[in-house]
C-alpha cells in the first residue's frame, strides 16, 4: 500500500523558512513524478513544485518544475535512498499560507505537472501558516 506522509509544517513570520518532508512507502520509488500542491479553504488545489527522478539516469534526479509564484523562493529535492521528497520554503509570504500536500504519479511530470487529477497518490497534508 502506497503511503505519503508529510511533515515539517508550522507557523512562521513573513520572511522565514520551513522545510517540508514527504516520506514515501510502499511505492516503486525509482521512477516517478513527485509534487507538492497547496490549498486554502474555498480555493482549488494548486501545484507548487514537482520533480521527476529516474535512478537509471547518471545523477538519479530529473527535471524540476515550479509555479511562478514560488520560483526563486522554494526548492524541491528528493533523496532516493531515504525515499523522501523535500520542499524548502524560503522568504515566506502571508499568501503562502495553505495546507501543503505531497503527491505521486507513476509517470513523467512534463508540462502537465500541476494537474491535480493526474496524480494517483496523496498525503494528508501539513499546514503552513505565515504571519505578517
Amino acid at each position: 500500500q502506497v503511503q505519503l506522509v508529510e511533515s515539517g509544517g508550522g507557523s512562521v513570520q513573513a520572511g522565514g523558512s520551513l522545510r517540508l518532508s514527504c516520506e514515501v512507502s510502499g511505492y516503486k520509488y525509482s521512477s516517478a513524478c513527485m509534487a507538492w500542491f497547496r490549498q486554502v479553504p474555498g480555493k482549488e488545489r494548486e501545484g507548487v513544485a514537482s520533480i521527476y527522478a529516474n535512478v537509471a539516469l547518471s545523477n538519479g534526479v530529473g527535471s524540476t518544475y515550479y509555479a511562478d509564484s514560488v520560483k526563486g523562493r522554494f526548492t524541491i529535492s528528493r533523496d532516493n535512498v531515504k525515499k523522501t521528497v523535500y520542499l524548502q520554503l524560503n522568504s515566506l509570504k502571508p499568501e503562502d499560507t495553505a495546507m501543503y500536500y505531497c503527491a505521486a504519479l507513476r509517470s513523467g511530470c512534463g508540462d502537465r505537472w500541476s494537474e491535480v487529477k493526474r496524480f494517483e497518490y496523496w498525503g494528508r497534508g501539513t499546514q503552513v501558516t505565515v504571519s505578517s
